[in-house]
């Protein structure tokens, strides 16, 4: 059992296992961290906070569908914070797209954590374009 269904309290550790489940695309293993009242606010969209998927199946598709158009994502996390309900993650994310093109950028996510679990996440990625295809 993971330290996250253990206790109360998130850890930095949790959240690194967090990430190596994201890199093994591994949904079971990464919605476990979630509440499932969570919102999560992507990088990109049309609203202020990029689009916001709610509810932990909205955001189980969500996540299914960046490892389904980018089958290689990886995020290699460098560092992990928890500081009593918020945390933030750092990472590199990168990928190549069904086209050929690369992205490679660096980003983080802050996280609002209750009960142990994650209930928003909102991820940051620098604006790089991506490497044309080879």
């Amino acid at each position: 059992m993971s330290s996250a269904t253990a206790s109360a309290q998130l850890t930095a550790d949790d959240l690194s296992n967090l990430f190596d489940a994201f890199n093994r695309h591994d949904i079971d293993g990464v919605m476990q961290y979630f509440a499932p009242d969570a919102d999560f606010d992507a990088v990109g969209g049309s609203e202020i906070h990029g689009t916001r998927f709610s509810g932990r199946d909205a955001i189980a598709a969500a996540f299914v569908n960046v490892w389904t158009s980018i089958p290689d994502a990886h995020w290699a996390h460098r560092d992990h914070l928890v500081a009593g309900d918020r945390a933030v993650s750092e990472w590199t994310f990168s990928g190549t797209a069904a086209d050929g093109s690369r992205v490679e950028a660096q980003g983080a996510d802050l996280f609002r954590l209750r009960g142990g679990k994650i209930v928003h996440k909102q991820a940051f990625r620098k604006q790089r374009p991506a490497s044309a295809a080879k």
